[in-house]
C-alpha cells in the first residue's frame, strides 16, 4: 500500500496559497527521516521544555503559539521556573523569542486576555516579542499549541512540540493524576485540583521546518492582529505592541535523523475570516478534517481515539461510515466523564453535542464501539484533554484539534500525523513504530498494567478495556448509566454503594494468546470472586453511554450549541462577497 493512501498529497490540502509544502519542491506534502516521541502528561513536557529553553544561547530561536499562556505557570518544581522568567532569561541570553497567543474574549467571562497581555509586555520589555492575535471568526479562537526550537550552530538539535498541552495552569499533571499544583477552576466533580490527561509530541528532523512554516505564515501575514474597534482602542490605551517585527530568514529543514523512520505530515485548520482573510489561506484550510477522513477510510480492525469533545452528527458520521464499511472494525473512544463547567447553559449544550455524535456511531457499530471516561485512584474524574487518534498500529495523529465542527472549520488548529516508513503498510507495523508505542503507552496507563502486558491484537485489546471498565463500574455500583451524562455508577467515592461482582460472562469471552497478555484479563477476573468485592479493581476506565436530554432541553440546547459551542466556520453562500 502506498503512503499516499494514508496521507494527503499537496493538492488535497485544498489550499494552494500555503508555502508549507514548497520546501520539498516536488509537491510532496510530508517529510521523511523524522523521529517522533510522545510526552504523555504536562509534567514531563514542561520539564523537558524548560531544560531545552535553558540550553538555548545567542542566535537560537524559540517560537511558540498557544490558546492560553499563564506567565506564572511553573515548568518545574522550582518556584523560579515560571514561563515568564524562563523566556525572559532566554531573551537576555540572546535567544530570539517570538510568541503568538490568542487574544481571547473578555477576562471577566473566564478567559485569559489580561494574562496574555502581561506575558507579552514582560517578554517585550526584555527584548523579545509576544503578541495577542485576534484574527479569528466571530466566536472563534486560535487553538494551536506548538513550540519550535531552532539552533544557530547545530540543526540536528532542532525540535518542535505539537499537541494538546497549553503553557498554562492546570496542565502539569502526571500519570498519578492528582492534578496541577496551580489548578484551573472546573466543575465541582473534578475537585479542587482537577486531574488532567494530555499528550504532546516531540518531533525532530525535517518536519520541524513544516511546524516553523505554520508559525511564520501567521506571524508574517499582512492581516492586522485585530480590526475590532473596541479591542483596538483597548490595545492603544494599554500601549500594546501590534506590529510583528521581521523574523530572520528561515533556515533549511534539519537533516534527516539517522534513526528517523517516521513520515510526518503537518495538517492545519484555518477559517475564512472577514473583512480580510489570511494571505496564506484566503479560502481557509481544512487539512485536519481532510487528513482524518482519508486515514479512517483505510481502517480495518481498530480506531483508538482520545478527545476532549466528540460532538456533532458530522463527526459521528465520520466514524459511522467506517464502521458500516468494515464489519471487523472496533472503535474505542476516551472522553471526559462530565463537562468541564457547571450550569445548564454550559453542561447541556456539551451533552447535546456528544449525544449527536454517539448516537450516530452506536447505531452503526453497536457493541463494536466502546466509549470510556477516566477516573483516578480516588474515584475523581480525570479531565481528558488529549487530541489523539491511532488507526491499526499504522497511523497516528496528535494535535490541538478536537472532534467537532469548531476544530474542523472555525478555529486555527495544528496536528502531526505519523506513519512508519518501514515495511509494507499492508503488513504488521514494527514493534517500535510510533503509532504502536503510543497505543501501548496510553492503554497501559488506562488498564493499570505495564506496556508489555497490553494485548497486541486489536480485538483482544478492545475486550480487555471493556472488561477493565466493567469491573470498575461494578465496584462503583454502575448497573445503569445516568440518563443525563451517560456515566455508570458514582464518582469520587472510594467504596461502592453495594458489592457487585464483575460479570463473568463478559470476561469469559475474551481470548488470550500470550501468557503475558493474560495478566491484564486475570486482574479483572480476580474481582469476580467474593473475597475481592471491597477492593478497588485496577485501571481507570469507566463506560460511558450516550447522554439523554429532556424534551425541554432539546428545545433550547441546539441553538446554544450551534451558536456558541460548536459553530460551523465554513462560509455560507454569499458570505464576504
Amino acid at each position: 500500500m502506498d503512503v499516499r493512501e494514508w496521507l494527503l498529497v499537496s493538492e488535497e490540502r485544498e489550499n494552494p496559497h500555503t508555502a508549507i509544502d514548497a520546501v520539498r519542491g516536488d509537491g510532496t506534502a510530508w517529510s521523511t527521516g523524522n523521529t517522533v516521541r510522545a510526552l504523555v502528561h504536562g509534567r514531563d513536557y514542561f520539564a523537558e521544555l524548560h531544560e531545552r529553553i535553558c540550553a538555548l544561547g545567542p542566535g537560537d530561536r524559540f517560537y511558540f503559539a498557544d490558546w492560553q499562556g499563564d506567565p506564572d505557570q511553573q515548568l518545574t518544581d522550582d518556584p523560579r521556573s515560571t514561563l515568564n522568567n524562563t523566556l525572559i532569561d532566554a531573551v537576555r541570553r540572546g535567544v530570539e523569542v517570538r510568541g503568538l497567543l490568542w487574544r481571547s474574549h473578555w477576562h471577566r467571562l473566564g478567559f485569559s486576555a489580561h494574562r496574555h497581555r502581561q506575558l507579552g509586555e514582560e517578554i517585550g520589555e526584555a527584548g523579545g516579542q509576544c503578541l495577542r492575535d485576534m484574527r479569528v471568526r466571530t466566536r472563534g479562537a486560535h487553538h494551536q499549541k506548538f513550540v519550535v526550537i531552532r539552533h544557530a550552530d547545530d540543526p540536528t538539535r532542532d525540535i518542535a512540540y505539537v499537541g494538546g498541552i497549553d503553557l498554562c495552569h492546570g496542565r502539569r499533571d502526571d500519570a498519578k493524576h492528582q492534578g496541577d499544583g496551580q489548578p484551573v477552576e472546573m466543575a465541582r466533580a473534578y475537585g479542587p485540583t482537577p486531574a488532567w490527561h494530555d499528550v504532546q509530541v516531540a518531533v525532530q528532523g525535517p518536519a520541524v521546518h513544516d511546524v516553523e512554516t505554520t508559525f511564520r505564515e501567521r506571524w508574517e501575514d499582512s492581516t492586522p492582529l485585530t480590526v475590532n474597534p473596541g479591542r483596538l482602542l483597548s490595545s492603544l490605551v494599554h500601549q500594546e505592541d501590534l506590529s510583528p517585527e521581521p523574523l530572520g530568514e528561515q533556515t533549511p529543514p534539519p537533516p534527516p535523523r539517522t534513526d528517523g523512520h517516521e513520515i510526518v505530515q503537518v495538517v492545519r485548520t484555518f477559517p475564512v475570516i472577514y473583512p480580510k482573510s489570511f494571505d496564506f489561506a484566503p479560502h481557509g484550510e481544512r487539512s485536519v478534517m481532510l487528513g482524518n477522513a482519508k486515514a479512517i477510510a483505510q481502517a480495518d480492525r481498530l480506531v483508538y481515539v482520545e478527545d476532549q469533545y466528540l460532538w456533532s452528527e458530522e463527526v459521528g458520521e465520520h466514524f459511522a461510515q467506517a464502521l458500516r464499511a468494515k464489519p471487523d472494525l472496533r472503535l474505542i473512544v476516551i472522553l471526559p466523564m462530565v463537562p468541564d463547567r457547571e450550569g445548564a447553559a454550559v453542561e447541556v449544550p456539551q451533552l447535546y453535542g456528544r449525544m449527536l455524535a454517539m448516537r450516530r456511531i452506536l447505531e452503526a457499530g453497536g457493541d463494536r464501539v466502546a466509549v470510556f471516561g477516566l477516573t483516578n485512584d480516588e474515584g475523581m474524574p480525570v479531565y481528558v484533554h488529549s487530541k489523539t487518534c491511532i488507526i491499526d498500529h499504522r497511523w497516528a495523529s496528535v494535535g490541538s484539534d478536537n472532534l467537532n465542527r469548531r476544530s474542523w472549520t472555525s478555529d486555527s488548529e495544528i496536528a502531526c500525523t505519523v506513519v512508519d516508513a518501514r515495511g509494507d503498510l499492508d503488513g504488521p507495523a514494527p514493534e517500535d513504530s510510533f503509532p504502536r508505542v503510543l497505543l501501548r503507552t496510553l492503554v497501559a496507563e488506562h488498564l493499570g498494567c505495564s506496556p508489555d502486558e497490553v494485548p497486541e491484537d486489536p480485538h483482544e485489546l478492545f475486550d480487555a478495556m471493556v472488561a477493565c471498565a466493567s469491573a470498575l463500574d461494578a465496584w462503583y455500583a454502575g448497573d445503569v448509566p445516568d440518563r443525563r451524562t451517560g456515566v455508570r455508577g458514582v464518582l469520587a467515592d472510594r467504596r461502592p454503594r453495594r458489592p457487585v461482582p464483575v460479570p463473568v460472562s463478559l470476561i469469559g469471552r475474551i481470548p488470550g494468546h500470550a501468557r503475558r497478555r493474560r495478566r491484564v484479563l486475570d486482574h479483572a477476573a480476580e474481582f469476580a470472586a467474593a473475597e475481592h468485592e471491597h477492593q478497588r479493581p485496577p485501571g481507570r476506565l469507566r463506560r460511558l453511554a450516550a447522554p439523554e436530554l429532556t424534551a425541554a432541553q432539546l428545545l433550547w440546547a441546539p441553538r446554544l450549541y450551534d451558536l456558541l459551542f460548536d459553530p460551523d466556520g465554513r462560509p455560507r453562500p454569499g458570505e464576504g462577497s
